[in-house]
This record gives structure tokens, C-alpha cells and sequence, in this order.
């Protein structure tokens, strides 16, 4: 069950160009599209989904031509947008029945099945009566799962859908995340690098509508293997330092002194440390390279 997107190109009327030839191959299970606010990851959702159209490129899922047959892929495809509409005073179960008839469960016994599933796979079941408008955030985006789970989607496209979650709601999402990720085609777009390494077996780095980096966290991590140093330093020498040395990130110690992370491939001076890489570190390393050759 592979997505296979080749050289996919957008540039929007006012010159934004949105993907940048764009290739990538996705097979089953979870994905990570990692990237920051404005890298291209909700152009290239909403592209996969049929919401745009590229100006080139073509996506073949299950040798099904995605741009030509919009309407065969979205009747395998389920999609959890950035913003997740504007609910009516209805309780959750009314709202499911009604996205149900919309994609064409016919049998009000097959509605009441489905919806039982979803419900209890969301873990929304105990408050399935209450109102969707009154959920909480973390609440939200669960019930945004269950209404795109209704059609048994093959492929699943979730777009930044822990932006803005207290903690225990955002494991909670990512928990029902793992259990639909392990059958299905799972696209889960995100800034936050967490999420990608907590979640998805392979991921791809995208910025400026390129492709930076795609294979897995730990093949990100052993390409810079012997080339990331940390030293501590005061904050007032931080300006300094960063003149000398390729600093891809730092964060601050409670006496306010500063660990700084440093990309060399040899040791870049005194007071550096060799440290294992981390998929923070594959992250900064290809957004700061590309600012570089940009």
C-alpha cells in the first residue's frame, strides 16, 4: 500500500512557490512530515487530498492515478485538516450519524456499528452524549479522527493536529494515533520534533516546498555520528560563539549559563564534547544547511 509522489511542483498566484519538485515514496504505517510553520507540509496535505491541484507532479496511491480519480481517493481517504470546522449543538454520536449518511453508510444498523468503533477507538465512548462544541481541544481532534475513521480510510492525512494541546491531551491523540497507524497509510505532518520521534517509524524534513532530508530517525542520527559537540557557556558570550561556530541549537541551564550544540566534523575547539546525535540535531542540521545554500 505505497504513496508514490513524484516531482510535485506548486506556486501560488502571488508568487509563493509552495512544493518544489517534490518526491517522496510512503508505505504502510506512520509517516512524519517534519518542517516548520510555512515549509510546505499543509500545501502538500491538501495537494495529496485533492483539496489543489499542482501545476506538475503526479500521486499514485495503490495504482490509482490520485490526480485524474479525485473521487476514487476520497473514498479510501480520511483527512484531519489544521482546522477542524465549526460544530453544531449536537451531541457527538448525532454528529458521526450524520457524517456517516455523507459518506454513504446507508444502513442505520452498519451507522450505529461503525460509530460504536470509532467512539470506543477514540476513547470517546463515555461522552458520546455530550455536545462536540463543549469537548476540550484534545477532545476535538479525537472526534476528528472518529468522523474521518468512518469510511475505513487506507490512507489517513493528519495536518499539525497536536498544535496547541496541554500534555496529557496530546498523548492521549498520539495514543489513538498508534493504534490506527499499524493498517493503514498514516501522513502526520508536525513542527514539533517530538511528536515525529515519539511516533513515526520514517519521516522526511521539508522546507521552503523541498524535500531536505527522508529515511528514519536513526539513519538521520548516524549520518551525524562524530559530529556534534556540546559546550556550556555564559549567555552574555552567546553572540561571540555563535561567530565561531556552527550552532544548530542551545538551551539554558537553571544558573543561566548555556549548552549550546554545535555541527563540526572534527572537534571544533576547547571545552567542546563529543554527544550522541538526536533527531533534534538532524532537524536543525538540515534546516541550517539549507538557509546556507538558499
Amino acid at each position: 500500500m505505497t504513496l508514490q509522489i513524484t516531482n510535485l511542483t506548486k506556486t501560488y498566484k502571488n508568487g509563493v512557490k509552495a512544493l518544489d519538485n517534490v518526491h517522496l515514496e510512503i508505505g504502510r504505517g506512520m509517516f512524519g512530515l517534519l518542517g516548520p510553520n510555512g515549509a510546505g507540509k499543509s500545501s502538500l496535505m491538501r495537494t495529496i487530498a485533492t483539496l489543489q491541484r499542482p501545476d506538475a507532479g503526479s500521486i499514485v496511491f495503490r495504482d490509482m492515478d490520485v490526480l485524474s480519480d479525485k473521487m476514487e481517493l476520497r473514498k479510501v481517504l480520511g483527512y484531519l485538516p489544521q482546522e477542524f470546522g465549526v460544530y453544531p449543538n449536537i451531541s457527538a454520536e448525532q454528529l458521526l450519524n450524520y457524517f456517516a449518511q455523507l459518506k454513504g453508510i446507508g444502513y442505520r444498523r452498519d451507522r450505529r456499528k461503525m460509530i460504536h468503533e470509532v467512539l470506543e477507538i477514540t476513547n470517546l465512548l463515555d461522552v458520546k452524549d455530550k455536545s462536540v462544541s463543549g469537548y476540550s481541544g484534545g477532545m476535538k481532534q479525537r472526534f476528528g479522527i472518529a468522523q474521518l475513521l468512518l469510511n475505513r480510510p487506507q490512507l489517513i492525512i493528519v495536518d499539525e493536529p497536536t498544535a496547541g494541546l496541554d500534555p496529557a491531551e496530546r498523548q492521549r491523540f498520539l495514543n489513538v494515533l498508534r493504534e490506527i497507524g499499524t493498517d493503514n497509510t498514516v501522513i502526520f505532518s508536525t513542527h514539533i520534533v517530538d511528536d515525529v520521534r515519539e511516533l513515526c517509524h520514517e519521516l522526511a524534513i521539508l522546507n521552503g516546498g523541498r524535500v531536505l532530508y527522508r529515511g528514519t530517525a536513526k539513519q538521520g542520527e548516524e549520518l551525524l555520528a562524530g559530529k556534534i559537540w556540546t559546550k556550556t557557556i555564559d549567555r552574555i558570550n552567546f553572540e561571540r560563539e555563535s561567530r565561531l561556530y556552527n550552532i544548530i541549537s542551545s538551551n539554558y541551564n537553571p544558573d543561566n549559563s548555556l549548552n549550546i550544540r554545535v555541527y563540526h566534523d572534527v572537534l571544533p575547539g576547547d571545552g567542546f564534547a563529543p554527544v550522541k546525535p538526536v533527531l533534534e540535531d538532524v532537524y536543525f542540521v538540515n534546516l541550517k544547511e539549507d538557509r546556507i545554500h538558499v
